[in-house]
C-alpha cells in the first residue's frame, strides 16, 4: 500500500507540471518533454542529494533542519562532505537547491554583475547550467565526436511571451516544493520503470529518424528472463538502437546492476535524452559515458581495448527499426570497408518507396558481428523474416543460413498480433547463443496468447498475463515440445526444412480417428453420395441454363 501510494503521488506531481505547462501554453508543443523531464530530473537529484548527505555524514541526519545546517557549513568542510558522496548524486552548490530558488523567486533586489535585475526566470535557467557543468563528467552523455551533451538546458526558452516567462517558472518551483523524492530512493526497478513509462508517455512518439522510443515491458520481460538464467558478473551489454533504453534497463536488472556495464548507441536525440534519464534512476549513472548519440551503422563509436577494431559484448538486445529510408548511406554501407560487418549484404533502394528499405536486417547483422566469443543476443524482428526465402529475400535467408551453419542459433519465440499498440507488424523474438553449438533450437508460436485491449480509444493492444508471460519463459527455457506451441529441433532438421525459423512448420500434423460400425460407416456415406449426386444435378442444371442464355446472346 505504501508503495503504491508512493506512485501515485509522483505520477500526481507529473501531472501537476504537465498542468503548468498546458496553462503556460506549452501543451503539445516540442519544448514539452524538455520541460517535463529535465524538471523532473532536477527535483529527483535534489532529493537524493539530501538524502545521501543524511547517509555520508551522521550529525547531519539529526539536524533540525538540514538546508539550514548545510548553509551554514564553512566552505572546505562543504567541499570535503561533496566528496564523500556517492559517484551517482549529483554534486549541488548551496545555490543550486530548489529552497534556494523558493525563497528567491521574489527577490527584486538580486542583481547582475552589471547591476541590472535578475529575473527569477534568468536565475532558475542558471542555475540548470551550472547544475551541469558542475556535474559534466559525471552526467553528461556524448556524441559521436565525443562533444558532451550537458545535462539540463535552461526551460525558459520554450516560453515564448517574455512577460510569462517568470511566472512559468515560479509555479514550476512552488509545485516542486510540495512533493519528496525522499521515500523512492529505497525502491527498485519495478517501480522506477512504471514511472518512467508514466512519465514518456505523451512523448513515445519519434519526431526523429528512428522508430518507437519503448519497447513493451512484456517483451523486455522475457528477453531478460531468457537470456540469463544465473548469476552472472563483470559483463557488458549493449544494445545498438537504444532507444529509451528499456530491454538494457531490463536486462541490466536481470543480472545485477552492479554487475553489468551498458554501452548504446542511437541515432536520435530524444531517445538519448530518455535513456540518460532512465539510467539515472535506475543507478546506472556509472555507464553514461557509454551512452553515444550517433548514426551505429556508418559511425559506430564503441571500440575494442585497442582501439582498432569494433568492441564485442556479451550480451546484446536490441528493438531495431524495422523499415526506413536509408538510401543516403546505401551504397557508403555497401562499400569494402564495410563489406566484413554486413556479411550478408545491403538492401537495394526500391523505385517507388525507399521507407521500405528493410534496415533491420543492417542491425541485425552489426549485431551477430559485435557478439562476444561466448556471446549472447535477442533482436526483435518482424515475422516474416523467419521464412524467408532466397527468392523473397535473399538478405535475410543468407543470415538465416549463416546461423545455422555457425551453430549460434538458439531459438525463436513468434509474439501475438498487436504486441505493440502503434503498429500492425507482427513480431517475433530471435535468440543468438555462440555457446549452442550441439544444443537443439527452440522454436515457439505465442501468436494466440493474450488478450485485446483499447489503448487510447482508438489502438488496439494484445496484453498477456503473468501466467502466459510465465508460460513461455519457462517451455523456451526447458525446451520442451509442447503440441502446437513449441519445438525443439535440430540444425539439420532446419535445413530439411529450408532454412525456415516459424515454429508452425514443425509441428506434427495429427489426424484424428473415430471408429464408426459397419452400419454408422454405410450410413455416412449415404450421406456423401446423396449430397455429391445432388451438387451433380445443380451443375448440370447450370450448364443448360448457360448455354441457353448463350444461345439467346447470339439471336440478338
Amino acid at each position: 500500500m505504501q508503495i503504491e501510494s508512493l506512485t501515485i503521488r509522483t505520477k500526481r506531481m507529473i501531472d501537476n507540471l504537465k498542468t503548468i505547462c498546458a496553462n503556460f501554453g506549452l501543451g503539445g508543443s516540442p519544448g514539452e518533454y524538455k520541460i517535463i523531464t529535465q524538471v523532473f530530473l532536477y527535483k529527483y537529484l535534489n532529493d537524493k542529494f539530501f538524502y545521501q548527505v543524511r547517509k555520508v555524514e551522521p550529525t547531519l541526519a539529526k539536524a533540525e533542519n538540514l538546508e539550514a545546517a548545510l548553509e551554514a557549513m564553512p566552505d572546505d568542510q562543504y567541499e570535503m562532505l561533496l566528496a564523500m558522496l556517492g559517484g551517482d548524486t549529483a554534486r549541488l552548490k548551496k545555490t543550486h537547491y530548489i529552497s534556494y530558488l523558493f525563497n528567491h523567486q521574489n527577490d527584486d533586489s538580486m542583481k547582475k554583475p552589471d547591476g541590472t535585475l535578475y529575473p527569477f526566470h534568468e536565475l532558475f535557467d542558471d542555475t540548470l547550467v551550472d547544475i551541469s557543468n558542475y556535474n559534466l563528467d559525471v552526467f553528461s552523455v556524448q556524441t559521436g565526436g565525443e562533444e558532451k551533451i550537458k545535462l539540463f538546458d535552461p526551460i525558459s526558452q520554450y516560453v515564448i511571451e517574455g512577460a510569462k516567462k517568470t511566472p512559468f517558472c515560479r509555479a514550476i518551483i512552488n509545485k516542486l516544493v510540495e512533493f519528496s523524492f525522499s521515500e523512492v530512493y529505497d525502491q527498485n526497478y519495478d517501480f522506477f520503470a512504471q514511472i518512467f513509462e508514466y512519465l514518456i508517455k505523451d512523448y513515445n512518439k519519434d519526431f526523429g529518424k528512428y522508430a518507437e522510443y519503448y519497447t513493451p515491458h512484456i517483451i523486455a520481460t522475457i528477453i531478460a528472463r531468457i537470456l540469463v538464467q544465473e548469476k552472472v558478473q563483470n559483463v557488458t551489454v549493449y544494445d545498438p538502437a537504444a532507444g529509451s533504453g528499456t530491454l538494457v534497463l531490463a536486462l541490466a536488472h536481470q543480472i545485477g546492476e552492479d554487475n553489468c556495464t551498458i554501452y548504446t548507441q542511437d541515432i536520435s536525440s530524444k531517445s538519448n535524452e530518455f535513456l540518460r534519464l532512465n539510467l539515472i534512476l535506475n543507478n546506472l549513472v556509472h555507464s553514461l559515458g557509454n551512452v553515444v548519440h550517433d548514426d551505429t551503422l556508418v559511425s559506430p563509436r564503441h571500440l575494442n581495448a585497442k582501439g582498432n577494431g569494433l568492441a564485442k559484448f556479451d550480451y546484446i538486445v536490441s528493438n531495431p527499426p524495422f523499415n526506413m529510408d536509408f538510401s543516403d548511406n546505401r551504397d557508403t554501407l555497401a562499400g569494402e570497408a564495410y563489406k566484413e560487418r554486413f556479411f550478408a549484404g545491403v538492401p537495394s533502394i526500391p523505385p517507388k518507396k525507399k521507407s521500405s528499405m528493410d534496415i533491420y536486417l543492417m542491425f541485425l547483422q552489426h549485431i551477430i558481428y559485435s557478439m562476444e566469443e561466448h556471446g549472447k543476443a535477442a533482436v526483435v524482428v518482424p515475422t516474416g523474416f523467419l521464412t524467408a526465402s532466397k527468392r523473397s529475400n535473399a538478405i535475410a535467408y543468407t543470415v538465416h543460413e549463416y546461423l545455422v551453419n555457425k551453430k549460434w542459433l538458439r531459438g525463436v519465440i513468434s509474439m501475438p498480433p498487436n504486441i505493440f499498440a502503434n503498429t500492425g507488424t507482427n513480431v517475433s523474438i530471435l535468440f543468438l547463443d555462440k555457446d549452442n553449438q550441439e544444443g537443439k533450437v527452440v522454436l515457439m508460436d505465442a501468436s494466440k496468447l493474450g488478450t485485446k485491449e483499447k489503448v487510447d480509444g482508438k489502438n488496439q493492444k494484445t496484453v498477456l498475463s503473468e501466467e502466459e508471460i510465465t508460460k513461455i519463459i519457462d517451455t523456451f527455457n526447458a525446451g520442451e515440445p509442447v503440441d502446437d506451441f513449441c519445438v525443439a529441433v535440430t540444425y539439420e532438421e532446419i535445413k530439411q526444412k529450408k532454412l525456415s525459423f516459424s515454429a508452425g512448420q514443425y509441428f506434427e500434423v495429427k489426424i484424428e480417428y473415430v471408429d464408426l460400425t459397419p452400419e454408422e460407416f454405410a450410413e455416412k456415406m449415404h450421406g456423401f453420395t446423396t449430397r455429391l449426386d445432388e451438387l451433380f444435378a445443380e451443375s448440370h442444371r447450370l450448364e443448360e441454363e448457360i448455354q441457353e442464355q448463350l444461345k439467346r446472346v447470339r439471336v440478338l
